[in-house]
């Protein structure tokens, strides 16, 4: 048959020519066509993912594997296919492979963009700033002339994994190793420091309650030797006014007895021992009476007395019993 059917997909820019010119374009199309003098562009507008792989050198010089994926549209499959053969053959498929070469073109370009960013990087940042990687790339992506000349739109850069060399990664991980091993020794040492500050701080409060118990217990032993300080300074004063009052009290007895013995002070003894109230007592009297002839012994020749005088004068000096009367003792008393 000579005529024939297209139908594409909404995701599908579709082009006919004839005679060199376009006579028909858009996006979904369907319609008959002239074979012999008709030629079908296909254009897929769908967003493609492209995996990709780069082996690159870091500022410090070491390798570094970055895997990730690409992905893009194309904005403008007329400028697309002015420069890629996306013509369909009578199969329905492309005639050339110019469709399988986009993909690797744009590989290309982010790898030169990717490369361009890694060597200003240490191979620490580069591990660990993917982020930052994936903006910068996609930004010179989108600025890239050979990019927008084929009316091809980047539309994401996704860096999965950046590696470095095993054994720059033992190494990486001894030292990483190392340094959490570190931290961890740190912050034991830090806990230790902190328990020994704080039984410090303990200490401390315990020795200062401790001077500050001991202040108090001084204060108050200050306290209670002022207060036995002051009774005895009250003490001491009324000591000294009782010895006042005692002197003033002798001082007045001496002068009162002073007074009393003043009228008989030249009287002599003898008539005041008969005169006294005990004058009248027959012992003392006798006892008087010898006491006068032991005066005068000289002039006495001899001296007589009875034994019954003196058993008289030496009962008469013996006191009764308390409790017993004087006559259930003595008996009557005998005359002579």
């Amino acid at each position: 048959m000579v005529i024939g059917y297209m139908k594409a997909a909404p995701t599908s820019y579709v082009m006919q020519f004839e005679g060199g010119q376009v006579v028909r374009e858009g996006a979904g199309l369907s319609f008959f066509y002239w074979k012999p003098s008709a030629t079908l562009v296909s254009v897929p507008l769908s967003s493609v993912d492209v995996p990709f792989a780069f082996n690159e050198i870091t500022r410090d010089f070491q390798a570094v594997t970055l895997q990730g994926q690409l992905t893009y549209r194309v904005a403008d499959a007329r400028k697309l296919s002015s420069l890629l053969d996306y013509s369909l053959g009578p199969s329905g498929r492309h005639r050339s492979e110019d469709p399988e070469k986009l993909p690797e073109r744009l590989v290309q370009v982010a790898q030169v963009r990717a490369r361009t960013v890694v060597q200003g990087m240490a191979l620490r940042e580069v591990l660990v700033g993917a982020q930052t990687i994936e903006a910068q790339v996609l930004a010179s992506l989108s600025a890239a002339e050979p990019i927008r000349a084929l009316g091809v739109e980047v539309m994401a850069f996704s860096l999965l994994s950046a590696k470095p060399t095993p054994e720059m990664a033992r190494a990486l991980e001894a030292d990483a190793r190392e340094g959490l091993q570190r931290q961890a020794d740190e912050a034991i040492y830090a806990r230790r420091n902190a328990a020994v500050e704080q039984e410090r701080r303990i200490k401390e409060s315990e020795l200062a309650t401790e001077l500050a118990v001991q202040e108090r217990q001084r204060q108050i032993r200050e306290a209670k030797m002022a207060g036995d300080i002051a009774v005895e300074e009250q003490r001491s004063a009324l000591m000294e006014r009782w010895a006042q009052n005692e002197k003033q009290a002798a001082d007045a007895r001496a002068y009162a007895l002073e007074k009393t013995l003043a009228p008989v002070r030249g009287v002599d003894w003898k008539t005041l021992m008969a005169t006294s109230a005990s004058g009248g007592d027959p012992a003392l009297n006798i006892a008087l009476a010898f006491r006068e002839m032991a005066e005068n012994a000289h002039r006495i020749g001899e001296l007589n007395v009875s034994p019954d005088l003196l058993n008289s004068l030496m009962n008469a000096g013996a006191k009764p019993p308390r409790d017993t009367p004087r006559n259930a003792t003595q008996g009557p008393a005998r005359e002579r």
